[in-house]
């Protein structure tokens, strides 16, 4: 997982993750990835619309950006 985490840094690319927060409520967000931390990172969060910070443990599934096509 950091090596995605890290390419998608160097290539300033959106990711797509699902993440569980420590309250247990899991949400399906658009990111864009600033640091990388040894147990967390920093992400700019599409669906609030702030940086966010994000325990790498609390991801439970995360990639790239899948592109939907129109009529597909």
């Amino acid at each position: 997982m950091k090596s995605l985490l890290m390419r998608a840094v160097e290539y300033d690319e959106k990711l797509e993750m699902i993440y569980q927060s420590n309250k247990g409520e899991i949400t399906q967000r658009i990111v864009k990835v600033e640091k990388v931390g040894e147990d967390y990172l920093r992400a700019y969060c599409f669906t609030r619309n702030q940086v966010r910070t994000f325990n790498i443990s609390n991801i439970l599934s995360i990639g790239p950006l899948r592109k939907h096509r129109r009529g597909a």
